[in-house]
């Protein structure tokens, strides 16, 4: 899942010079929070829901390789886990993807 985020960060911020890409994260008593934010080609906030669809795609295949199913499978994933994922996106400015898991049982009980 988190390899899925990381490919498309590469992928989308591959005609930036420079690229960046950062990775950043929280914990609170409930739950583990990640982003992958970059500063790659973004995206339309008004698709935001297309983003996590299976063979939904923001970009044209000439542009950007891929399938469509990354970010499907990611969702899937994480929401089988419990979690949760969502974008947000601005056309030339980039993306961020936030995705947050519930923390396990017996590691609240050791934190509390």
């Amino acid at each position: 899942m988190l390899q899925n985020l990381l490919h498309n960060a590469i992928k989308y911020t591959a005609p930036r010079d420079p690229a960046i890409i950062t990775i950043s994260g929280h914990e609170d008593a409930n739950s583990t929070t990640y982003i992958v934010a970059d500063n790659g080609v973004g995206f339309e906030m008004k698709y935001v829901d297309k983003l996590f669809g299976v063979f939904q795609r923001l970009h044209r295949a000439e542009e950007f390789e891929g399938t469509g199913i990354g970010l499907a499978l990611a969702k899937r994933i994480l929401d089988r886990h419990g979690g949760s994922i969502s974008a947000e996106g601005k056309v030339g400015a980039g993306a961020s993807l936030t995705f947050t898991l519930p923390r396990p049982k017996d590691l609240k009980k050791r934190s509390s």
